[in-house]
């Protein structure tokens, strides 16, 4: 018997060559397999008839009646004609309209036959009406009495004259021709959660019997999903690292306890003490660490690097960090050099700055051990930068490199690969993290460090903006500083943005005893730095600019933060700026400015940033509200995610019990050779083969 795969979608009945090319074209479905796991958006319950009498309102739903037509006439003429349908359920009449395929529509109904209806009624000139309703005979699959699938339409489909229906009968005829659908899941994973049947899990998605049903049906293609999402992860994370052996640091020697005991600054918190005894496990493990470390800005991270780095040291080891702008790198190279030195540890800057001469010397100490810690950008993984002996690579915003920039890291050492520490100040909910990051290990730093108080976040509008002006006034008044974004450089009176450029005047005129300082993408990289510069050392008060502040210099005094047009940032983008101030032990404020006309669901969403400063409360959020968009380019390690059913926001538990299965199968059949496993191995290749081209398994 043939399978869904091997038939072509022009010859699923009711189908035919003209709809099976627009089929292909609009929605790429060209084999009976595609329409069938080209599931309903939602579903409408159906149950419960309507009668015309008791049709009320200006908007109402979408209803089922049930009755006759009495009459069909034409009306109008040319491009004003229509086919207008007079039908009774015998408690009222309505007018049914068509506008197009009128022809076909003539011959297809009868006087005097039943029908049901379903549509959206509406009322003119104190009569109801229909306009395009699906019609149905009472005994038809598509007649439902209960729950009917919503399916995703094109407008080329619905002008041909495509229906949610026709779906639904398309797929119960595809699911007939074949009769059997093979079972994709391993039998005992089916057994042990009460998995319903593939093909009975299919059927009920197309057509389900009841809510209880769907639900089942539901699990039961969520945890497939799923599953074999987890198994390309852990395929591709074993593959790109297969169990590699790592170099062992049993040691915990001079460096790390001089520094621990006399040099460090402030107590760390339970979160970073944890964080460092999950690395030091790792590092003694013999395996190569792959760890991410999640925190908010200002947490804590670059220490826990630092002393982790001294681990490597005081294993005879070097260490590197790297970072995405020559910004970034530099403050780290602050920041870990003024740390690192009262411990006796050497600290160099490697940028496409760095002058040749002054390069070359870190090339010759790199190579002959006397350098201990490197920082840098890309200029690090550069094959003229060689290592004596690499042990630690400490990457920070991860996400802003690809694997194979990663790799060249990794490669630094001929034999034994170093230790990796990828850090993100982007919170990541966990169900995304065991996805996103499926060949990582994942550590937290949930806590700040003692005397960083949390940064007060208020929404307010344009009318009250003098208001606000006054409150940084008596902040600047303190010695303070402040950051001011935009989002835009240029007027763009479309958007209705203020510009960066109008802003920065009106802030000159409004407070002229202060210097101001101007930052945006569009500078020249050496004024971009100095304005960073002039502003992080105080010369400049205040700091205007658009979002390349996201990660940017540390600077303690700061404790303004205003957001212009916030309605236009995400989530996210606006946790990440919030943590530019609330650096130093002074009260932080973060002031979102927006319209007072915005959508309800914008509304929501700057409500959300001045309930909570939790990263991960407003990432969970942000999830929830825009989807995992782009995960792919996230993730990337050319994995395509490609869920129609399951939720990474939602389905946490399906999450973790597939990750579960997965690494069980795995563990006990790297291979996937055994006769349990054979059918999900095919399963994989099938679907590897329909992967778009663009993506593979191991990049």
């Amino acid at each position: 018997m043939r399978s869904l795969r091997d038939i072509d979608i022009a010859y699923v009945k009711g189908i035919g060559p003209k709809r099976a090319r627009l089929l292909t074209e609009e929605l790429g479905i060209s084999s009976a397999y595609d329409l069938v796991y080209n599931f309903p958006t939602h579903y409408i319950d159906r149950s419960s008839v309507v009668g015309i009498s008791d049709f009320q309102g200006d908007n109402m739903p979408s209803v089922q009646t049930r009755g006759r037509f009495l009459s069909f006439t034409e009306q109008g003429e040319g491009a004003k004609s229509r086919l207008v349908g007079l039908f009774s359920d015998g408690s009222g009449t309505m007018d049914v309209v068509w506008f197009r395929r009128t022809r076909e529509i003539r011959k297809a109904y009868r006087v005097g036959t039943e029908y049901v209806l379903f549509g959206q009624p509406r009322q003119f000139n104190r009569r109801w009406s229909m306009v395009h309703p699906e019609i149905d005979l009472p005994q038809a699959i598509t007649a439902s009495v209960g729950l009917r699938g919503v399916y995703p339409l094109t407008e080329a489909l619905r002008r041909s004259g495509v229906s949610t229906r026709n779906f639904m009968t398309w797929s119960a005829a595809a699911l007939t021709a074949v009769g059997d659908v093979p079972e994709v899941l391993p039998p005992g994973i089916v057994a042990k959660h009460n998995l319903m049947s593939l093909k009975d899990a299919l059927w009920q998605m197309h057509c389900p019997d009841n809510l209880g049903m769907l639900e089942r049906a539901r699990e039961r293609m969520k945890y497939e999903e799923l599953f074999f999402l987890q198994l390309n992860i852990q395929r591709y994370s074993r593959k790109r690292t297969p169990g590699l052996q790592g170099l062992r640091f049993p040691r915990i020697g001079q460096i790390f306890n001089n520094f621990y005991n006399t040099c460090l600054p402030f107590e760390l918190t339970g979160a970073q003490k944890r964080v460092i005894k999950e690395i030091r496990r790792d590092m003694d493990s013999g395996r190569q660490m792959n760890r991410l470390l999640q925190g908010d800005v200002g947490s804590g991270k670059t220490l826990v690097a630092l002393m982790s780095m001294l681990i490597a040291l005081d294993n005879g080891t070097q260490a590197c960090m790297m970072a995405p702008t020559e910004i970034l790198a530099g403050q780290h190279y602050v920041t870990l050099r003024s740390l690192a030195a009262k411990a006796g540890v050497s600290v160099a800057l490697l940028t496409g700055s760095t002058p040749a001469k002054e390069r070359d010397e870190i090339h010759r100490r790199l190579l002959d051990g006397s350098l201990d810690i490197i920082v840098g950008t890309h200029a690090l993984i550069e094959d003229s930068v060689q290592f004596r002996r690499l042990g630690l690579a400490v990457i920070d915003e991860q996400h802003r490199f690809g694997v194979v920039q990663r790799a060249r890291l990794w490669k630094k050492n001929s034999d034994i690969p170093p230790h990796v520490l990828v850090m993100t100040a982007t919170p990541i909910p966990r169900t995304l993290a065991m996805t996103v990051y499926g060949d990582l290990d994942v550590s937290v730093i949930d806590e700040l460090p003692p005397g960083r108080k949390p940064v007060q976040t208020l929404l307010r509008f344009d009318q009250q903006r003098a208001q606000v002006y006054r409150a940084l006034g008596s902040e600047l008044a303190k010695g303070r500083q402040a950051y001011i974004v935009y989002p835009l450089i240029e007027e763009n009176e479309k958007l209705e943005m203020r510009s960066l450029e109008e802003g920065f005047e009106i802030i000159k005129d409004t407070f002229p005893h202060y210097r101001v300082a101007m930052v945006h993408g569009r500078m020249k990289p050496s004024e971009k730095d100095w304005q960073m510069q002039i502003f992080a050392s105080g010369q400049a008060r205040i700091l205007v600019a658009t979002t390349v502040i996201e990660v940017g210099v540390n600077v303690p005094n700061a404790t303004v933060m205003i957001i212009e047009n916030a309605e236009r940032f995400g989530l996210s983008q606006l946790h990440q700026l919030r943590g530019r101030v609330g650096r130093g032990g002074d009260q932080s404020y973060c002031i979102l400015m927006s319209k007072y006309k915005i959508a309800k669901e914008t509304r929501r969403r700057l409500e959300i940033m001045t309930s909570t400063t939790d990263g991960f409360v407003v990432a969970e959020a942000d999830l929830k509200m825009r989807g995992p968009g782009d995960i792919e380019g996230t993730m990337q390690s050319g994995i395509a995610f490609d869920l129609h059913v399951a939720s990474l926001v939602a389905d946490g538990r399906i999450v973790e019990m597939t990750r579960r299965d997965v690494e069980q199968i795995l563990d006990n059949d790297p291979a996937l050779c055994r006769p349990e496993n054979r059918t999900i191995s095919s399963e994989m290749a099938l679907r590897d083969a329909r992967r778009p081209k663009g993506y593979s398994l191991i990049s």
